[in-house]
């Protein structure tokens, strides 16, 4: 009994949770395209050897036909690449692949209404101009990146918010249990993942009892725990204790892809004045109660003050999706005081994958190409387009410090070999790459001449920066910038640096692997 109130509130019991995780990801897609189109060229070579000139040159001209098209629509290079590569190589099936990937089947509903949402939401948090104007004489640079946020993320730039950094998932976690006793309006949270154990069961124990006092308490997770962690019923469990919930996009098989458009977003809002986010998801090993990958590093950022009101309004535009009439201003108008210690600006911001405008790696790509001492990055991946690996490169050959920490220990070998596909180019430029070795690195962090930084849940790869709805804080002048470059020096001492000779001493298993999926990097 003393170890079941310790875990919290648990409402599965032991060895109920979703569906096997199903390959419906792109990748799994191609590998199985791929099998069916060798199977289907067999059977042509056999049963059709009459007619086999007619079809070999219709194949032809509907591959010519596939190249111009790709040659011409608005991919970036590397996704065209890739994408030449599989049709030419797989006419029949590379096309079905591309059309199956890249046509929203099954999120037009969703690309349209995010669309609608984008335009209600935008202007409901005003921007002082005043603010806008001190951060024009501070730092011009970075107030064009302001300016550019607005415009595009539809939110303004913050003052009176104190930012508090946490290092590691289990300080965010206690910190987040203290916040959550407080709340006595409302409730939001969003996250990729939720998996019961101690860290929900302990959060989901406040939530409940916080919705019996009449709190507003809403969870939203993303559709994909269906099939890892949760069963399709758990929202109706939650719903039970007086909590709202709603899972976003259900993974429907032949329909959805597994990988496409999911929310990445990791969210908690407590009554409109605090806010977190960053990498750290709700499940047992983002708190190193359990380890599956070395010792978890992951990091997250806690605001309290105005700039928690643009998280409010990111929460609900993800909740209004299915619903009449999102209620903004029910909850933006709630007034926020000045906090104790809120020096500098804070911009929080979305990132939508349905646009066409990659408010995410534009940010990382600016903050690189205004550095002017260093920019320090942890990621959990390295799987970079063309022009990611170029401003990365551009930094380093300027005399910027760029320090990449990536992980020692993967929890995927796919993507750990791909992002030693980079070291070589990388390290030529001067870029400087260290893997954590005492596990497992899932923080997204951005630091840059002590001045400027991003905390949120941007990875340096494709599926982040194209495939994912994100969200971070932007951050300029703020005090915890100093704990973000300290946590970084610290982490760095537990790192192994990598050089030419370490790369020579890879195992060849894992170059081969990097190789073969450089090719197909951008479906991964």
């Amino acid at each position: 009994m003393e170890n079941e109130e310790k875990m919290g509130l648990q409402l599965l019991k032991k060895g109920q949770k979703g569906l096997i995780h199903a390959l419906f990801s792109r990748l799994g897609l191609f590998i199985l395209l791929l099998a069916l189109q060798v199977l289907a060229l067999f059977s042509v070579f056999r049963w059709f050897e009459g007619i086999l000139p007619h079809i070999l040159g219709g194949t032809a001209l509907y591959t010519i036909g596939m190249v111009l098209y790709l040659l011409n629509s608005r991919l970036d290079p590397t996704a065209k690449i890739t994408w030449l590569i599989i049709v030419m190589l797989f006419p029949v099936f590379g096309a079905i692949l591309y059309w199956f990937t890249t046509c929203d089947i099954g999120h037009k509903a969703i690309k349209e209404r995010t669309g609608q949402i984008s335009r209600l939401a935008k202007d409901r948090i005003v921007q002082d101009p005043a603010v806008q104007d001190r951060l024009e004489k501070l730092d011009p640079g970075a107030a064009s990146l302001a300016r550019y946020l607005r415009r595009n993320a539809c939110h303004p730039v913050h003052e009176n918010t104190a930012v508090t950094y946490f290092p590691f998932g289990q300080d965010k976690w206690e910190e987040m249990l203290r916040q959550l006793e407080q709340a006595q309006n409302f409730i939001f949270l969003e996250y990729f993942i939720i998996d019961e154990g101690l860290m929900w069961g302990r959060i989901l124990e406040i939530l409940a009892r916080k919705a019996r006092e009449g709190v507003d308490v809403r969870v939203m997770y993303d559709g994909t725990c269906e099939f890892s962690t949760l069963p399709h019923s758990y929202p109706k469990k939650l719903q039970e204790l007086g909590i709202r919930c709603k899972m976003f996009a259900p993974v429907i098989p032949l329909v959805s892809t597994h990988y496409n458009y999911r929310d990445h977003r990791k969210i908690l809002v407590i009554d409109g004045h605090t806010a977190f986010t960053g990498g750290v998801n709700l499940a047992d090993e983002y708190i190193n109660h359990i380890e599956k990958y070395g010792y978890w590093k992951d990091t997250a950022v806690m605001l309290k003050g105005d700039a928690a009101k643009s998280f409010t309004l990111l929460f609900l535009q993800m909740w209004s999706i299915d619903e009449k009439e999102p209620a903004f201003d029910l909850f933006l108008s709630v007034p926020v005081s000045a906090p104790e210690h809120s020096a500098g600006f804070v911009l929080p911001y979305g990132d939508c994958p349905l646009d066409e405008d990659h408010v995410g790696e534009r940010v990382y790509m600016d903050i690189l190409n205004r550095a002017q001492h260093y920019v320090h990055i942890m990621s959990p991946y390295l799987i970079l387009d063309g022009e990611m690996e170029t401003a990365l490169k551009f930094a380093a050959e300027r005399g910027v410090d760029v320090k990449l920490i990536l992980p020692g220990v993967p929890d995927k070998i796919a993507p750990y070999a791909l992002a030693k596909t980079h070291y070589a180019s990388l390290l030529s430029s001067g870029v400087k790459i260290y893997e954590y070795t005492p596990g497992f690195v899932h923080a997204k962090v951005f630091i840059s001449d002590g001045r400027e930084g991003v905390v949120g849940t941007i990875n340096l790869d494709y599926r982040s920066l194209y495939h994912h709805f994100e969200c971070a804080a932007w951050m300029y002048g703020v005090p915890c910038l100093a704990d973000m470059e300290q946590d970084f020096q610290a982490t760095l001492e537990k790192c192994r640096a990598v050089t030419p000779e370490t790369i020579k001493k890879e195992k060849w298993t894992l170059k081969v692997m990097g190789w073969l999926f450089k090719a197909v990097a951008p479906l991964m």
